[in-house]
């Protein structure tokens, strides 16, 4: 099992738009092999008890790191694009890879 972790950070003007619009984003990446399910985090801040509601992390489990490199080779480059053509620059991701270990 692998996790694939898209960290966010959202302009608060584009917010609601942004969100809507990951839904739909978030929906399509099920659809790729080996993409199980996605799950949308708010940020919190432990200090204030609170989300930082322009940070959002979306966690997708992947059968396999095949079916996760499949993604990064055919698609993610469309994928990526679709929201920088929407949302431009109000909006910055970082992705990392998590294997499990044990549950």
């Amino acid at each position: 099992m692998i996790i694939y972790e898209v960290n966010l950070q959202v302009q608060l003007a584009i917010l609601a738009d942004f969100r809507q619009w990951l839904q739909t984003h978030m929906n399509e990446m099920l659809t790729f092999p080996g993409f199980l399910s996605a799950e949308l985090f708010h940020e919190m801040d432990l200090e204030k008890a609170a989300e930082q509601p322009g940070h959002l992390t979306v966690q997708y489990r992947v059968a396999t790191l095949d079916d996760l490199n499949q993604y990064l080779e055919q698609h993610a480059a469309s994928m990526r694009a679709d929201g920088k053509n929407r949302f431009g620059e109000q909006f910055s991701a970082t992705r990392r890879a998590l294997r499990l270990v044990s549950e």
